[in-house]
């Protein structure tokens, strides 16, 4: 493919090779943010373009707002690695991905410019009208991939994407003391915890049995949901967040 005519009318097209058709004749259904966790913006973009990297996106943001498109929306970008939604274990063919210049948590970690956010804001709202994408499907790397990937990170302004009308949010609740679940715990409240993870998206097994895959996805929700404290202990302010968040899904 030597070039395409951009999905996004405001996009630059710098063509990837890491690329496929999308399996099974899925179509997006989801919109996957990540950082790009690299020193330049240039570095990551041609990182991304590099057919020795194996790794693309749909778009990249850069700091200033430019943004490139690397691989169209009815492909199937290389971007999400070893993840899951809903059970659903090949994300990459079921969302469109994009990349945000941020040298991430191992180079400091800043915060994102609002001009770059304005702009991942209305590239959304593009990648959502035309695709159909539910709001609660605007997802981090670090929802599909708990653990593994931590990006955009807990500096990423969720609620200036909701404010504007895309992705899905509540007010956090509170960080009080109180009881908590926490590592090591067993019963039907881990059950309960584990369950309203499980029916938000999250890859995570109803057991009973509060085990470290449960911490690590307890810890991937705050990272989104309740950043103020990230601990991977469901506290009274995780499981009400939570709580909150489920009965906000629409119908």
């Amino acid at each position: 493919m030597s070039g395409f005519l951009p999905d996004e009318p405001n996009a630059e097209v710098r063509v990837s090779p890491n690329f496929g058709p999308r399996r099974d004749a899925q179509k997006p259904d989801m919109i996957v943010l990540h950082y790009t966790g690299m020193a330049t913006g240039a570095g990551a973009e041609a990182w991304l373009c590099d057919p020795a990297s194996e790794v693309s996106s749909h778009y990249l943001v850069h700091e200033n707002g430019h943004i490139v498109q690397m691989v169209r929306e009815s492909d199937r970008a290389w971007h999400a690695g070893q993840s899951s939604w809903f059970g659903r274990t090949d994300i990459n063919s079921c969302s469109v991905g994009i990349e945000i210049v941020n040298p991430g948590h191992s180079l400091g970690y800043p915060g994102f410019p609002k001009r770059q956010i304005a702009v991942v804001i209305e590239l959304c709202k593009g990648i959502a009208a035309r695709h159909a994408i539910a709001a609660e499907r605007v997802l981090a790397h670090s929802d599909v991939a708990p653990g593994r990937k931590i990006d955009p990170g807990e500096k990423f302004p969720w609620a200036a994407l909701f404010e504007a009308g895309v992705g899905h949010l509540v007010p956090a609740a509170p960080v009080r003391r109180g009881a908590a679940l926490k590592p090591g715990d067993r019963g039907a409240d881990v059950e309960t915890l584990q369950s309203m993870l499980s029916l938000y998206g999250y890859g995570v097994e109803i057991s009973g049995v509060f085990d470290d895959r449960t911490r690590i996805v307890v810890e991937a929700f705050q990272r989104h949901f309740r950043p103020r404290r990230i601990d991977g202990i469901a506290d009274g302010s995780t499981m009400r967040t939570l709580q909150k968040l489920l009965a906000s899904v629409r119908n």
